[in-house]
Order: structure tokens, then C-alpha cells, then sequence
């Protein structure tokens, strides 16, 4: 009891790997658990002392207090970690997260991940006129506007700007603009060709 449950959270999220979000666990419900058996401690003691006149409770009764911020904080701390974690996954993965990654969020963080994946992309329709600007593409300067991929699963037809297609089958490599691979990229479909 006392904190312990609620700094095992923040230590847990501090152990997992940058990048990576730990499964949403049953963690969170037992510090609220606690937090509740403190709280109502604390109303007892409190009329206690205000009715027995026992000055001896307070002491009691600030420690409780004290033990009930910190595992606030310690949650707020675990879920506003978790939100960063997850809006980065947006960046990194785009609209459509695997499943291995769904599987760690809770129904209510996947409800935030969809909506700021909508604010998100209402915001890059309203940049550069008609079409929009997607600024998720792009993250490091690149070096060269064509870079050569190697295709890591069945995709099928991948139409270019030029209207050409391609196809993209099991370790074929092709040849194509930075900015279309991307995505495909970051999906694990393609990977980026180093020579």
C-alpha cells in the first residue's frame, strides 16, 4: 500500500523501450482502489477528530493525505506518458497502427489516438490549398528525391505520379519517388535499399 502500486506504473513505462507502449494492465485500477480506501480513511479520521476532539488522528490523516497526491501524480505522470507515447506512434506508423500496438491500448486511449489522428489530418487538409500538405512525410531532409526499396511482402499494383504502376511482389526492387515509399516503409512493407 502507500504508493507502491502507482510507482510501479511509472516504473514499468520507464523500463519499455522509447518507442514502444507497454500493455495497457490492471495497474491503474488497483492504484484507484487504493486511492479510494485512503480517501475514505481520511473522511472517517477526519470526523473523528472533528467530533472527538482527537488531535492525535492528524497526524494520520496528513500522511493518508500526502500518500493520496502522490499517487496522483504518479498516475497523471503514467497517462500522460502513455499519450505521448501513442501520439508518437501516429507520427511514426501513420493513421493505421498494427495490431500488436493496438492490443496495449485501452478502449479510451484508442478513442484519443482517433481523434487526434482526425484533428491531425484536418489540419494538413487546410495547408497547402486544394490538396493539402502532409507533414507526416519527410521527417529526416532527404538526401535524394528516388531511393531504391526492396519489397518485403505481397502488396500488389503501386501507381507512381506519372500514372505507371508497379508491382510490388516479395523481394522485387524498384526504384521510386522518396515521398510515395514512405508510408510503405514505416508499414514494414518496403525497405529502404542502402548501397
Amino acid at each position: 500500500m502507500f504508493c507502491e502500486k502507482a510507482m510501479e506504473l511509472v516504473r514499468e513505462l520507464h523500463r519499455a523501450p522509447e518507442g514502444q507502449l507497454p500493455a495497457f494492465n490492471d495497474g491503474l485500477r488497483q492504484v484507484l482502489e487504493e486511492m479510494k480506501a485512503l480517501y475514505e480513511q481520511n473522511q472517517s479520521d477526519v470526523n473523528e477528530a472533528k467530533s472527538g476532539g482527537r488531535g492525535d488522528l492528524i497526524p494520520t490523516i496528513k500522511f493518508r493525505h500526502c500518500s493520496l497526491l502522490r499517487n496522483r501524480r504518479c498516475t497523471v505522470a503514467y497517462l500522460y506518458d502513455r499519450l505521448l507515447r501513442i501520439r508518437a506512434l501516429r507520427w511514426e506508423y501513420g493513421s493505421v497502427l498494427p495490431n500488436a500496438l493496438r492490443f496495449h491500448m485501452s478502449a479510451e486511449e484508442m478513442e484519443w489516438f482517433n481523434h487526434y489522428k482526425k484533428s491531425l489530418a484536418t489540419y494538413m487538409r487546410s495547408l497547402g490549398g486544394d490538396e493539402g500538405l502532409d507533414i507526416t512525410q519527410d521527417m529526416k531532409p532527404p538526401k535524394s528525391l528516388y531511393i531504391e526499396v526492396r519489397c518485403l511482402k505481397d502488396y500488389g499494383e503501386f501507381e507512381v505520379d506519372d500514372g505507371t504502376s508497379v508491382l510490388l511482389k516479395k523481394n522485387s526492387q524498384h526504384f521510386l519517388p522518396r515521398w510515395k515509399c514512405e508510408q510503405l516503409i514505416r508499414q514494414g512493407i518496403l525497405e529502404h535499399v542502402l548501397s
